[in-house]
């Protein structure tokens, strides 16, 4: 399947089920192992999983194909692999404290004005 159109279902998924921050990474040029990361929030551990099986359900639906899926245990962050796109369904603090998309972008964000200070 084109990752464009996998891109297409698995956001329409997430938005389906009112997943929040959705975020299209575009990995083409970093790594070879996947051309997309989508990357979005939810609410508590069930919507976690319900947003994970929807994307997975929506993708089987239109004859793609998912590879593996991990977290589903927890429900903190639960990843969805379809192969060129991987998607990441995730509670807000995990979110944060991984922050993957400074890791992906490389974008870094500022930690606060006190650790910018130069020591006295």
């Amino acid at each position: 399947m084109d990752v464009r159109k996998l891109q297409k279902i698995a956001v329409a998924a997430l938005e389906d089920i009112k997943a929040k921050d959705i975020e299209v990474i575009n990995t083409r040029k970093l790594t070879s192992l996947f051309d997309r990361i989508v990357i979005a929030s939810a609410d508590s551990t069930r919507q976690v999983k319900a947003l994970a099986r929807h994307v997975e359900e929506k993708v089987r639906e239109a004859g793609g194909q998912v590879l593996g899926v991990e977290g589903e245990e927890t429900g903190e962050w639960v990843l969805v692999d379809l192969g060129d796109v991987v998607v990441h369904v995730m509670q807000p603090a995990i979110r944060a404290y991984y922050n993957l998309e400074e890791l992906w972008q490389g974008k870094p964000r500022r930690a606060s004005a006190a650790a910018d200070a130069e020591p006295e």
